[in-house]
This record gives structure tokens, sequence and C-alpha cells, in this order.
């Protein structure tokens, strides 16, 4: 099978594998300057299973800058700090569409969003690339999953 390709203002986007999420928006932030910008300009903070208990997330100072996401907390952390890893992530989401990228923008802080699209690796004719984890797993630099969301559904 042929990988389907995608082209979004100039760069090529190789999806690497099918995408789908429901979880709990933990923070959006809003880039409008530097080249992810051109793709990417929302990235939202997710968590899943007990990270998108809002007790839990109450008991987290959140804050994403950069194209990073942080997490902190005081006295004993409210999960396992292995679990808030693997159970929250920063995500870069390209929009398919106007309506999509008008879905993205709104989007708030305690919303519970389901996505669907592809994981990607995004490429420029001058080699820049830009690629997604594939593992929920991973931590630190270039665990980010970077995101062509083709359906947004906000509860």
């Amino acid at each position: 099978a042929v990988a389907a390709i995608f082209e979004v203002n100039g760069y090529e986007l190789r999806a690497l594998q099918a995408f789908a999420l429901k979880a709990r928006v933990l923070s959006v932030s809003q880039y409008r300057t530097g080249r992810e910008a051109d793709l990417s300009p929302t990235d939202v903070a997710f968590g899943w299973g007990r990270m998108a208990d809002p007790a839990v997330g109450d008991k987290l100072s959140i804050s994403q800058s950069g194209r990073w996401y942080y997490w902190r907390y005081s006295g004993a952390p409210p999960l396992p700090p292995r679990e808030i890893e693997t159970s929250s992530a920063n995500m870069h989401l390209i929009p398919a569409s106007r309506e999509v990228a008008r879905a993205l923008g709104s989007i708030d802080k305690g919303r519970i969003v389901s996505l669907r699209g592809y994981l990607v690796e995004a490429r420029a004719r001058d080699g820049w690339s830009w690629r997604s984890s594939l593992s929920r797993d991973d931590t630190g630099a270039g665990s980010c999953e970077v995101v062509f969301v083709q359906a947004v559904d906000l509860h």
C-alpha cells in the first residue's frame, strides 16, 4: 500500500499511521510565528485515562511554551509521575481544512475533544522536516505527536 501524502502550505505531509483520540484539553497554545506555525497554529496538551479527570488536572500546574508542555505539582503527585507522562501529551495539530482550523482555534481548556486523522512527517523542499512520535510512552524532545487533523468533534 502506498502511504497517504497530503500537501499543506507548500509542505508535504506523509502519513505514518492513522490516529484517533478522545481526551480532555489540559492546555492550549496558539502560534503565529516560526516555520511550524505555517503548518500547526495550535498545540494542545491532552490528557486521557485518569489524566482526563478534572480533579487530577486541578492538582497540576500545566503550561506550554515554545512548543513544549510542562506539568508540576506541589506536595504529593495526584498520580504516579510515569502515569502522568504516559496519559498526557502535547500535540501539534495541523488542520486539514478551514473548518477544522476554526474548530481547533475554538478549543478551550477542560473540553473533551475527539480528533481523527494521521500522525505525519512534514517535509519542505529545502530538507526541513518535522516528524511525529509514534509512541505514547516517550518523553522529552521528539515525543510530541504531529497530527494532520481531518475531523474534530467538541463534546
